[in-house]
């Protein structure tokens, strides 16, 4: 019977334990963090009265016959789930969603302590701490490379108070655009605009003592700067953006004025004649009665052939027979432009039109074609070249046949600020009237399948019309534009100024085989300076793409900028365009011009004035100055048996030899959970749960000590029998 009192007694004080355990769990029930216990109930050893004995012969074994001692508490174990989320409104407070504890520490890191509440704030000297004062730890941000190195070991957070970053100054500008490749662009530019000059004065220029030096160095400027920003008809567009398609050998014929030659016919007998105009044989017999009726006759068959010759005769006084071309006729070749008359019967006499006629040619209609090897021809008596490569190369030429089948030097030809050839037709001082009526038709060619571009004839044909010499009227094409593009950015010099960083883009070449090419110019406000001739303030370069729009090379990569405003010079900016033969930077593509993104890595000075946490735990500041960056990352401890982490008091826990070392890394890595901020995890402790444990705690408690009243009655009928 004494077992059965001490078996109840042990049984009190276990549950006694339970009871405690129990309590401090419903009294942690709204302790922000609290992971609540579960008391271990273990039987006591047991008392063996018989031993147990195995099977002899016919006889059974036997079991034993043990008499257990009681209960105790073998363990009281820490139930490590997962408490749930409650949102605050303090951007300071930190919850857990996962496995894993912040480290906080009272002693600079010397020693750690391990928690679940994340109720976190800033003290007055700028550290991160909990409601303990102990100071939270992790990475802070390295002043000189800006980065936080959560691969070094842990420390104290502080961010001190009034944090200011200094200026940053830009050191990458990153662009990412698509250059339209297609036959039509939305955006797009006037040509570059070119003035004129005396031929005779530029190739006075180029004689080793030009006859008039000032006037040679005026013309020769004029042609070099021309040059310079002249542009490959290939890759011009008209007004409606639409690309002129310039192929080899396509162009334009253009009249100056109407080519004119005047035979006389006599009056001998009838006569045969056979010549040609314009490659086209005429030919026939005189009737030989007058000189009026055999001009009249050969009129009549020289108009008979207008059609393929574009020539027309009219007949004037004294058997005067006069030739006509307005030029106004497409044609293949010269077929029907100008006059060439080639007498096939020279010996005859019947008729001066054909018997003394020598060949006659009268040019004032000149075919230009496109040629991507054109070159400069120049001679101002007989200007030779009509092939053109380049806007300046059709205006050179123009104006030197202008004047030539004119004879008039007031005439000039530009391209004006709206991308127009402008001509104009000024006195020129002499006793001759040298209007210029100009005529403008598609050309074509059976010979090399050339077909007419009709969309350069259309903007070229805009010039038709008469100019008057001395006038102030003008004659002008439709516009050529380039395809662009633009782009801009500000960035940062070392006082934290900004600066807008300009990037011109400009179709100047396209290649079958190779790909397009586009002029890059970047440009910057005076006083800034990044080059070093003149304009100080550009640079120009260059884009090339390959066939299947992807970035081929670019130049430049780099600039160096100079404010001038007292930041430090030569301040190196890299221009990052993208990778070569990829599509992570700019391309060109059949689609519209567009900047798809720009950024650059400089900022101004500016104070904090806030601090969020992300997931990862990391503390990031905003600033005055709109910018944004890590400040500091909260470190997180992994231990392989959280279960055997020691209670510490004021929520934290300590390391113990049964719960391993703490694993320490970065929030959301290695089986570590992630971080919530503006939150907190509340204690998991249920309280239904722990309501319905006290019952069963007390209903034990009151068996046990119902085996003790009992035992104790037991005693007292023994002592009886006695009495």
């Amino acid at each position: 019977m004494l077992r059965s009192l001490f078996a109840g007694v042990t049984g009190l004080q276990a549950h006694q334990i339970a009871m405690d355990v129990e309590s401090n769990n419903i009294a942690n029930v709204n302790t922000i963090g609290y992971k609540y216990s579960r008391a271990n109930f273990s039987d006591l050893l047991a008392q063996t009265a018989q031993i147990a004995t195995a099977p002899q012969g016919d006889l059974g074994g036997k079991n034993s016959v043990q008499i257990g001692l009681g209960t105790t508490i073998n363990s009281v174990t820490r139930i490590m789930t997962q408490g749930s989320i409650q949102n605050t409104d303090k951007n300071t407070d930190v919850a857990i969603q996962g496995d894993g504890f912040f480290i906080v520490s009272s002693d600079r890191g010397s020693t750690y302590k391990y928690s679940r509440s994340g109720d976190f704030k800033f003290d007055a000297g700028g550290n991160f701490v909990d409601n303990g004062g102990f100071v939270v730890q992790g990475w802070v941000r390295d002043p000189a490379t800006g980065k936080v190195d959560s691969t070094a070991p842990i420390t104290n957070i502080n961010i001190p108070p009034g944090l200011t970053t200094p200026a940053n100054p830009s050191g990458v500008v990153t662009l990412k655009a698509n250059l339209d490749s297609g036959e039509t662009v939305e955006t797009f530019n006037p040509t570059n605009e070119m003035a004129t000059y005396n031929l005779a004065d530029y190739l006075d220029s180029l004689l080793a003592v030009p006859v008039n030096p000032a006037a040679a160095a005026a013309a020769a400027a004029i042609r070099n700067a021309n040059t310079n920003v002249s542009e490959d008809m290939k890759v011009m567009f008209n007004e409606q953006g639409r690309s002129m398609v310039m192929q080899t050998g396509q162009g334009v014929w253009v009249s100056y004025k109407p080519a004119t030659n005047i035979q006389t016919v006599d009056a001998d007998p009838a006569t045969a004649f056979t010549f040609t105009l314009n490659g086209t044989i005429v030919s026939g017999t005189t009737p030989g009665t007058s000189a009026a009726d055999n001009a009249g006759y050969v009129a009549q068959q020289i108009n008979a052939q207008t059609a393929l010759t574009g020539i027309v005769a009219t007949v004037g006084a004294g058997g005067a027979i006069t030739l006509t071309n307005d030029n106004s006729r497409a044609s293949d070749l010269d077929a029907t432009k100008n006059i060439r008359i080639t007498a096939l019967n020279a010996g005859a006499t019947a008729i001066g039109l054909v018997a003394t006629v020598a060949d006659t040619t009268n040019t004032t209609a000149y075919n230009y074609t496109y040629a991507s090897n054109a070159v400069d021809l120049a001679n101002v008596l007989a200007p030779i070249n009509t092939t053109f490569r380049t806007t300046e190369q059709l205006r050179v030429i123009m104006q030197e046949h202008a004047q030539l089948v004119t004879l008039g030097d007031g005439i000039a030809v530009t391209i004006n600020d709206e991308g127009q050839y402008k001509f104009t037709n000024t006195n020129d001082g002499d006793l001759f009237q040298e209007d210029l009526k100009l005529q403008v038709t598609a050309y074509s060619s059976a010979v090399g399948n050339i077909t007419a571009n009709t969309r350069f004839t259309e903007v070229m044909q805009a010039v038709d019309g008469t100019l008057i010499e001395g006038s102030t009227g003008i004659r002008l094409s439709q516009s050529l534009n380039a395809a662009t593009h633009s782009a801009s950015i500000d960035i940062y010099d070392s006082l934290g100024s900004k600066h807008t960083l300009k990037m011109d883009f400009r179709k100047t070449g396209v290649d079958a085989a190779t790909g397009a090419t586009w002029s890059m110019k970047l440009s910057v406000p005076i006083p800034g300076e990044i080059n070093t001739i003149a304009p100080i303030n550009e640079i120009n370069g260059q884009v090339s793409f390959g066939p299947d729009g992807s970035l081929s090379s670019y130049t430049p990569t780099n600039i160096n900028y100079t404010g001038n405003n007292g930041s430090s010079p030569n301040q190196n900016v890299s221009i990052d365009l993208g990778t070569s033969n990829a599509f992570d930077g700019i391309t060109s593509f059949d689609a519209s011009s567009g900047t798809s993104g720009i950024s650059q890595d400089g900022f101004p000075g500016g104070d904090i004035v806030g601090i969020r946490i992300d997931q990862s735990g990391t503390l990031i500041g905003s600033f005055s100055n709109g910018r944004s960056f890590g400040l500091a990352q909260i470190g997180m401890a992994k231990f392989t048996n959280n279960e055997g982490l020691v209670a510490d008091g004021g929520n934290v826990f300590l390391q113990s030899a049964n719960s391993g070392d703490p694993i320490i890394g970065t929030a959301a890595t290695a089986g570590r959970g992630f971080m919530q901020s503006s939150a907190l995890e509340a204690s998991n402790v249920d309280l239904s749960k722990s309501l319905t444990n006290l019952i069963i705690i007390q209903r034990g408690y009151q068996a046990n000590g119902k085996t003790i009243t009992t035992s104790d009655t037991l005693l007292e009928t023994l002592l009886g029998i006695k009495r």
